[in-house]
């Protein structure tokens, strides 16, 4: 029944055809059941291992490296071989891609958790009206139109509509839905509101939140799907997860390198079809076969195998890095994410707020006759700890505020008309609350005012162990005083009072809201002295003037009282509550966390937005925003400050429009929160949500990257991709520096790869079209991309990061990895990186003393050497000295270019080897396992390498060096952007630009 918030209760159970002096009969439970349904959460239909497996390979670099694998293997075949030879190439392929099939997996598989965990917070058990009796039934077991009975401390176990109230009040905490920091009050009289959202619905009690005062029953009206927490259930379910800017933009790459490499292959083959017929391939088709082994090497050399192992591996580092900083990162790619991210929408309670309650003003009447009228205090503190000091009107700390008189009541009142409990837990290391946040801010206040008469105050209580800290004042004040009656808080009064005795007194301590109490009060104690004195209107007027500043800038405000009663007296009524002695007035706020403000400035700064999404009322949310600076100082909000109702009225057009300017969104619910999401995502937005509850679930697995807080609901923690150990939003200020400094190093070594690819290729396709034997194996190919590459590649992550990284705005999403001048600079590395590597090999053949000296002719015509009279043996051509030195060349060459990698424009002067000892390091093990294969016997057979003389490694140093000079004049060329911008490839970019750039 979707609207039973605005029928009846007469309605709504004659909708049911339930008597809720009965409840349902068994013919009805078993009807209804087959009606509606189980109270169960249904569970999400799990993808088969074997898909998730076959997911992994959906791409069109892997299906390339795959083809390329097989076709490998097959020609082997064809050709004979055998054994390790055949099989090496196409197994080492088919490992990495098995690996990282493996994490791929891993990390779906976890992602399923966010909906089984949410059926945590489904009830267990339901105290339910059956034929006429009351039984204790499993949660799963109800049906809509079943009478249940609530109580404190109960979890509701299916969304309920309220019939009958069995206490004055009944309270609810629902905050795991709504975000809202107080327990809400509900009723059972019907809501007339149009469009009403979850706040609004008051005689409603929603599946899986807690009843934290009162007693009640209330109908079943919705079970399993049909509830609120079945709606974040199936909203979860229908979220697809969004790549990440730096996927999209690799997959882009890889579609890119793809056309590249299908177009050189084709062209390889076709240059060299005039060579099919060569003697030396034994006919046109054994030729054809020969040139098409060479075009499957030249895939292999064109894809950087170790790319996404490289990529994984950085920003592994960098979760690492984050955790130190109290960011846990559970998705890696969200590392790359927080670099662009454009909004951030930060969920209030818990998030910008302490989301506990804590007395921040406290307002007294100084004296009538003399001086200042009216006294404030401020009250430090912004948690449950007893912890915090009293600050009068002029900023001075009171040393003893005990022996102020108001305050002094103020304490005692605090501490006995009060429900709640303040224990200290040691597994947390943290002070928890039982019962409502604001009674728990007034025990807290009594701590911080502390005890009369000891001089030793408050330096004595800091002695205490934490659990004897928690409530020593209270304890005093409940030793001293025994409670003898309680009138508890009803709507009407809007107040609650508790009769006590102390020796031959009897006193009654009243507190409510402040024009209930302040009503009924004839006296008022006075600060100045501790006397009694009549309240004058003048004094009334003057309380209500400070009542409504208070209600401006706190979250809620109490007035306090009390009045001495005859001695002896048992009980008291509500017409007791009359005649009474005002105390003070409380302002109780949920504060902000005192670091939010400068992590405010520095998102602006970084030209991040900050948008604040609550569940809490637009005044209250809006308080908040002005402490914490989200609003910039102004003095209006128009066009900043939303409520979920008044953006849905508005036309498209103007909620665009909003959505650009908006600063504030309140009273929302969580389907709200997930179309903030979308919208701003429609806008080219990258959007990062924080929150911590149930209700946050949805809208933090649809954003760009999700951000759970420690303290967080586990299902937010599931839902998202990074969780803040310490609940704090300024760590969100250093992680997303920390992910621009991961980007910025992630560019480098993609750039560091692109240009030893380059280098691959051009050596090859050099290779094919000169004419001269085959320069590299696939096998050493494969060697130089995951070995040598990938080392070094990995060390330029750790790279220092730029000084002014948060003063640049985002990155747009559509920014190509390689801009067209730098794909000029690295086009300009690689083809010198590649005929590096032909002309060491050229060099062995043709100068080197250990060589056959050949003319060029003779090399390039290798082919015919059978067929013609030579002083050389044509097996000189199967010599395994060229491919090592081009091999050599290749490797070291790709060394001093990782060199060239630690800054993108300055010299290797300016910024030196010695900024980063990672990738010397890298550098050092690259060359100690190169030395390995070269020099150990059965390293050498299997890579077809062998050991190189002193005169081969001076050649390998002169070809090799050369990359450094050349790109040093490349990076004074970038410094100097008038000659830079000559180049007429400025304006190219390696990557296809997305359509959806800013």
């Amino acid at each position: 029944m979707e609207d039973a918030y605005a029928r009846s209760v007469t309605e709504v159970l004659d909708f049911f055809g339930v008597d809720p002096t009965k409840g349902l009969s068994d013919s009805q439970v078993d009807h209804h059941s087959r009606l509606f349904g189980r109270n169960v959460l249904p569970e999400e239909k799990r993808t088969p291992f074997w898909k998730l497996v076959l997911k992994q390979f959906d791409d069109l670099l892997v299906k390339i490296l795959i083809v390329a694998a097989v076709v490998s293997f097959v020609l082997a075949l064809a050709n004979g071989e055998t054994g390790l030879t055949a099989f090496l190439e196409p197994f080492v392929i088919l490992l990495i891609l098995a690996a990282n099939a493996a994490v791929g997996v891993i990390t779906e598989t976890n992602a399923e958790k966010a909906l089984e965990e949410l059926r945590a917070y489904q009830a267990n058990i339901a105290t339910v009206l059956r034929n006429g009796c009351f039984s204790i039934l499993p949660a799963t077991e109800l049906v809509p139109g079943d009478i249940v009975e609530v109580t404190v401390g109960c979890k509701i176990p299916a969304d309920l509509r309220m019939i009958e109230m069995s206490s004055n009040e009944l309270r609810v905490d629902q905050a795991i839905l709504t975000g809202e920091s107080c327990s809400v009050e509900k009723d059972v009289d019907c809501t007339l509101t149009t469009n009403a959202v979850y706040q609004d619905k008051k005689n409603i009690l929603f599946s899986g939140t807690d009843v934290v005062a009162g007693r009640g029953r209330a109908v079943v009206i919705g079970v399993g799907s049909n509830t609120a927490m079945g709606s974040i259930h199936d909203s979860m379910l229908h979220t697809d997860d969004e790549a990440t800017p730096l996927k999209k933009k690799l997959d882009e790459f890889g579609s890119f390198l793809a056309k590249v490499i299908a177009g050189i292959c084709v062209l390889v083959w076709v240059v060299n079809i005039g060579h099919f017929s060569d003697p030396s391939h034994g006919g046109f088709f054994k030729g054809a076969i020969h040139y098409f082994k060479i075009a499957v090497a030249l895939a292999v050399a064109a894809i950087p195998e170790g790319l996404p192992a490289v990529v994984t591996t950085c920003l592994a580092l960098g979760t690492k890095k984050m955790a130190r900083l109290n960011a846990i990162v559970r998705s890696l790619p969200s590392v790359e994410t927080l670099g662009c991210t454009t909004v951030i929408c930060s969920d209030k309670t818990g998030t910008l707020t302490t989301n506990m309650m804590s007395v921040s003003k406290i307002c007294v009447v100084q004296s009538v006759d003399r001086g200042p009228m009216i006294n404030e205090f401020n009250v430090s503190g912004t948690t449950y700890a007893p912890e915090g000091t009293v600050f009068d009107s002029n900023g001075q700390q009171l040393d003893f505020p005990a022996q102020s008189p108001c305050l002094h009541h103020l304490a005692m009142c605090s501490s006995l008309c009060n429900d709640s409990i303040l224990q200290y837990n040691p597994d947390k290391d943290s002070y928890e609350k039982i019962g409502e946040s604001t009674e728990v801010a007034l025990r807290v206040l009594a701590e911080k005012v502390g005890l009369p008469g000891f001089d030793s105050m408050p330096s004595a209580l800091n002695m205490l162990s934490n659990h004897e800290r928690a409530s020593y004042c209270n304890h005093y004040w409940e030793n001293q005083f025994k409670k003898v009656y309680v009138l508890e808080f009803t709507r009407d009064r809007k107040m609650m009072s508790v009769l006590c005795s102390h020796k031959q007194m009897d006193v009654m301590f009243s507190k409510g809201a402040p024009e209930s109490i302040i009503a009924r009060c004839t006296k008022l104690l006075c600060n100045v002295d501790g006397s009694v004195v009549p309240l004058t209107a003048a004094v009334r007027a003057e309380l209500d003037s400070r009542f409504h500043s208070f209600g401006d800038e706190t979250l809620r405000c109490l007035a306090l009282a009390f009045k001495t009663v005859p001695h002896g007296q048992q009980t008291i009524s509500y017409d007791n509550e009359n005649d009474l002695t005002f105390i003070g007035l409380v302002g109780i706020v949920d504060p902000p966390r005192e670091e939010v403000r400068d992590a405010m400035l520095a998102c602006m700064t970084a030209g991040i937005r900050v948008i604040v999404v609550t569940g809490d009322n637009k005044s209250t949310a809006e308080s908040l925003c002005r402490k914490i600076g989200a609003f910039d100082n102004l003095v209006d909000f128009s066009g900043l400050s939303y409520t979920a109702s008044e953006f849905e009225r508005l036309p498209a057009v103007q909620q665009t429009l909003a959505l650009r300017r908006m600063t504030l969104f309140s009273r929302v619910e969580p389907s709200h929160k997930r179309m903030l999401v979308e919208a701003l995502q429609n806008q080219n937005e990258v959007v990062a949500m924080t929150g911590d509850g149930v209700n946050d679930a949805p809208a933090l697995k649809k954003a760009d990257i999700g951000i759970a807080m420690g303290s967080g609901t586990a299902v937010a923690k599931s839902a998202s991709d990074m969780v803040l150990a310490d609940d704090n939003f300024a760590s969100i200020v250093a992680a997303v520096a920390e992910g621009r400094a991961i980007y910025n190093n992630t560019k480098q070594f993609i750039r560091y790869m692109i240009s030893s690819n380059i280098g691959e290729v051009v050596c090859i396709f050099v290779a094919a079209v000169l004419g001269i034997p085959d320069t590299l194996a696939p096998v050493q190919l494969l060697w130089v991309n995951l070995v040598t590459d990938g080392l070094p590649a990995t060390a330029i992550g750790f790279n220092k990061q730029d000084s002014d990284v948060m003063k640049a705005k985002p990155r747009k999403v559509g920014e190509a990895v390689v801009t067209g001048w730098l794909f000029f600079r690295y086009l300009v590395i690689g083809v010198y990186v590649g005929l590096a590597t032909v002309a060491g090999f050229i060099w062995w053949f043709v100068y080197s003393d250990g060589g056959p000296k050949l003319t060029y002719s003779e090399l390039m015509n290798f082919e015919t050497c059978a067929l013609r009279e030579t002083t050389y043996p044509c097996s000189i051509f199967e010599d395994r000295h060229p491919s090592t030195v081009a091999m050599t060349v290749l490797v070291v060459v790709e060394m001093f270019n990782a060199l060239n990698n630690l800054s993108e424009n300055q010299s290797l002067l300016v910024i030196t080897p010695r900024s980063n000892l990672w990738l010397v390091g890298s550098i050092i093990l690259t060359m100690v396992l190169h030395m390995l294969i070269l020099y150990v016997h059965p390293l050498a057979v299997l890579f077809s390498v062998t050991p190189l003389s002193w005169a081969e490694w001076t050649a390998v140093l002169y070809l090799s060096f050369p990359v450094i000079i050349i790109d040093e004049i490349l990076k004074f060329l970038s410094r100097n952007t008038g000659m830079r911008f000559r180049f007429r490839f400025r304006k190219i970019d390696l990557l296809p630009k997305d359509r959806r750039d800013k």
